[in-house]
């Protein structure tokens, strides 16, 4: 039976949209954040020879396109003021996450709330800086050695660290702006409209090589059909749940005696989302992105990393597949579903597992459930990320919404979907209880006894 909250949610008029004067406030300052986004991945960097890149970039092929495009939305391939993206940003946070699992001082800060999750930011932050120098020098080193700037000395490079640092830090500041102004993961929603941007241009590209007779009508539609099967599958996993039974046994406040109830503890079967594919990719970005604009002048170290770890090879997928079962049990474990905190909420609200006594007994059970719901969970996610990987390599398909982006784009616009939902719940809630008076209800006049004589 589907719970009040899912049968209000099921009854909402989405004609009530115009009518929520912050809900569409919100969905205005993303557009236009988002725009301005869009707006800079086409400013390039100074000192950059438009023609050189344009004509290096053509003869890369497919793989760059595909791979370094994934979360910049084309600004790598136009070598633009945001060419590294927010990827910077999210290595940042998977290093800190990390320490704080093993430094105690770390470890403290998240349990201090607002304060010590703004302390943790601010070294995210400063983490953000620093990676962001060392890529932005690594990149523009490459560019100098490529032959793709006018004059390739040491001002282009230092200019080139500062706009693409500035660039990194614009990006998380207006990712920030959405999250808190805006609707939707700002940082999440960034990475989704450069997918999409990008998906135009891959339909047309795959479509006219069938035209061309370069690719079969079969393995188009094959790869039509595919996709929407991907999806269709990526839905069901992310809003699949595992759910235990809660008891809360009869208590008493006051005089009164309040019966006991029953209620479910949901767990998705993928509760980090696509956080452990975005973190994967993001760390296997640096030696694609760092060969690619080498060129000629990559070291033999470089492309030995290269022949081993690029698209499509087996340690590449093999990298993948472990960094996201590894980070789909961490990012869990630590952030999405902590199940010391869920035992002791638990407790102190009087319910418990039956047949587990609340406590360290039920924060072990539930860590025993956690862990076998997420072999299922993180089979799934890296099969996805592997599906584009194997149909480029068999079928030679230079179409890229597949994988990691179909998690991207699926997951985003389901958690977006959502808090639109509750802006708009929260909005019609209010009206119907004005429109049904149960704030403070008139009573009718009573009346009143007759008067003694």
């Amino acid at each position: 039976m589907a719970s009040a909250a899912e049968q209000m949610a099921a009854n909402l008029s989405w004609g009530a949209l115009g009518k929520s004067t912050d809900l569409r406030q919100r969905i205005l300052f993303t557009v236009l954040v988002l725009v301005v986004y869009r707006l800079g991945t086409y400013i390039p960097v100074p000192g950059i020879d438009g023609t050189a890149l344009k004509t290096f970039m053509e003869g890369q092929g497919q793989g760059l396109g595909g791979m370094l495009s994934l979360f910049t939305g084309g600004a790598l391939q136009r070598m633009g003021i945001f060419a590294l993206g927010v990827m910077p940003y999210i290595s940042s946070s998977i290093i800190i996450q990390l320490l704080a699992s093993m430094i105690p001082q770390l470890e403290q800060l998240k349990k201090e709330g607002d304060q010590g999750r703004k302390k943790i930011n601010q070294y995210t932050r400063y983490a953000t800086v620093a990676l962001a120098i060392f890529q932005g020098w690594a990149i523009a080193a490459s560019i100098s050695a490529g032959g793709l700037a006018h004059n390739p000395d040491l001002f282009f490079k230092i200019s080139c660290v500062i706009t693409l640092v500035g660039g990194t830090m614009f990006l998380m500041w207006l990712g920030e702006q959405i999250t808190a102004r805006g609707i939707g993961n700002g940082v999440s929603l960034i990475i989704f409209t450069g997918i999409v941007a990008e998906i135009p241009g891959a339909l047309a590209q795959f479509l006219s090589q069938g035209r061309a007779g370069v690719v079969p009508v079969w393995v188009i539609i094959g790869a039509v059909v595919l996709v929407a099967a991907v999806i269709g599958f990526v839905v069901f996993m992310e809003r699949a749940l595992r759910k235990i039974h809660i008891q809360y046994p009869r208590r008493q406040v006051g005089m009164k005696i309040y019966d006991g109830g029953s209620s479910h503890l949901p767990i998705k079967v993928n509760p980090a989302g696509v956080i452990p594919a975005i973190f994967a990719s993001s760390l296997l970005l640096l030696p694609s992105t760092l060969g690619t604009f080498s060129g000629s002048q990559t070291s033999p170290i470089m492309g030995t990393i290269l022949a081993f770890m690029g698209p499509g090879q087996p340690l590449y997928l093999l990298f993948q597949g472990v960094m996201i079962v590894f980070f789909t049990y961490f990012y869990t474990a630590n952030v999405a579903f902590k199940t010391d905190e869920v035992a002791e909420n638990l407790k102190n609200q009087n319910g418990f597992i039956p047949g587990i006594r609340p406590g360290k007994k039920t924060q072990d059970y539930l860590d025993y459930v956690v862990a076998r719901i997420l072999v299922v969970g993180s089979a799934y996610l890296a099969a996805v990320c592997f599906l584009p990987e194997v149909l480029r390599d068999q079928f030679a398909i230079p179409f890229y919404f597949g994988g990691t982006s179909v998690l991207i784009v699926v997951s985003v616009t389901m958690d977006t979907i959502n808090q639109v939902q509750s802006h708009m719940l929260a909005h019609q809630y209010e009206g119907l209880i004005e429109r049904s008076q149960l704030r403070g209800r008139k009573r009718p006049a009573e009346a009143k006894p007759p008067a003694r004589r």
